[in-house]
């Protein structure tokens, strides 16, 4: 029944992941108490929507650039898991760094046309450094930049020195903004730009089992991925690539991460849906491929209603 209701792109699908998304960002901000007075609520209108932009750039990343089947399997994969880890609807600075970077990466994934570089180049620099003024270790993403640099311009030395040119482009834009802040932006930054190992930020057991679960399903489908890479079609492989490498880097910015908590790994979520989506389309078994999807549905559901 989910299969075939998502194994297309109708608009009446987007509409389904609209209101679900509402209802779970509405039941959690009264559960938790986030948005209170019009103040409040004008934020929570601000953070529902760079997470609705956000949805709708990862299916709009898998679509435009065929790393899917016409499909709604993305949108719905990066719903599900955004339901394990309902702490990220409350998280504006991760809300606003992955949203950048989402940005980066469609850049990234469109250099396979060769069309445009060195702006893509640029673009995505820009992207990623300012993603890391919200949330610091998202400068690690800066590695996929010169992992895209070496899959296709990598004979061109101007293209190693963009990345360089957009560093210091938010260097300025940064101390300009840092100044109207009395340097309040520049201690922010260096608060959160230390490197922390402590993996027992967990608030309750749910959190715990969801991270397990997570991780499990993470694990399966980045396996097969690896194991599906070389029948991709030849045009397409670099692509992968970035999405794989994206899903590690993902990771990495979670390690790495300076108070850490299961929404530092939204920057995980979007490779990841792509990966599932791709996992999901090659299983020809339909009661293998529903059943998928409702275990997935019924964990995300499980734990989003655990943590309320």
């Amino acid at each position: 029944m989910l299969a075939s209701i998502f194994n297309k792109t109708r608009p009446f699908n987007y509409v389904i992941i609209g209101a679900l998304l509402l209802m779970a960002f509405i039941s959690y901000s009264i559960s938790q108490q986030t948005f209170l007075g019009w103040q409040g609520i004008l934020y929570g209108i601000f953070y529902f929507a760079t997470i609705v932009g956000s949805c709708f750039l990862v299916n709009f990343i898998a679509l435009k650039n065929d790393l899917s089947r016409n499909n709604s399997y993305t949108i719905l994969f990066f719903f599900i898991f955004l339901l394990f880890f309902p702490t990220i609807f409350k998280n504006k600075s991760i809300l606003i760094s992955n949203f950048l970077l989402l940005l980066s990466l469609r850049r990234l994934i469109s250099l396979k046309s060769m069309k445009n570089t060195k702006e893509k180049i640029f673009d995505a620099s820009f992207w990623i450094f300012l993603a890391a003024l919200f949330h610091f270790w998202s400068i690690v993403y800066i590695l996929l930049v010169f992992i895209s640099i070496i899959l296709h311009v990598s004979r061109d030395y101007r293209n190693w020195i963009i990345p360089w040119i957009a560093l210091f482009s938010v260097i300025i834009l940064f101390f300009i903004f840092n100044i109207f802040s009395q340097n309040q932006l520049l201690e922010d930054v260096f608060n959160k730009s230390y490197i922390s190992f402590d993996f027992t930020y967990f608030e309750n057991i749910y959190q715990n089992i969801a991270l397990a679960v997570f991780t499990s399903i993470a694990f399966l489908f980045f396996i097969f991925m690896l194991m599906t890479l070389s029948s991709k079609p030849m045009n397409m492989k670099t692509s992968y690539k970035k999405i794989i490498f994206s899903f590690l880097l993902g990771i990495a910015i979670y390690v790495l991460s300076a108070e850490k908590n299961n929404s530092c790994l939204v920057f995980t979520l979007a490779p990841l849906a792509i990966l599932g989506s791709n996992f999901i389309e090659n299983q020809e078994n339909k009661i293998l491929k529903e059943g998928t999807l409702y275990i997935l549905c019924f964990f995300a559901i499980f734990f989003f209603v655990c943590q309320l």
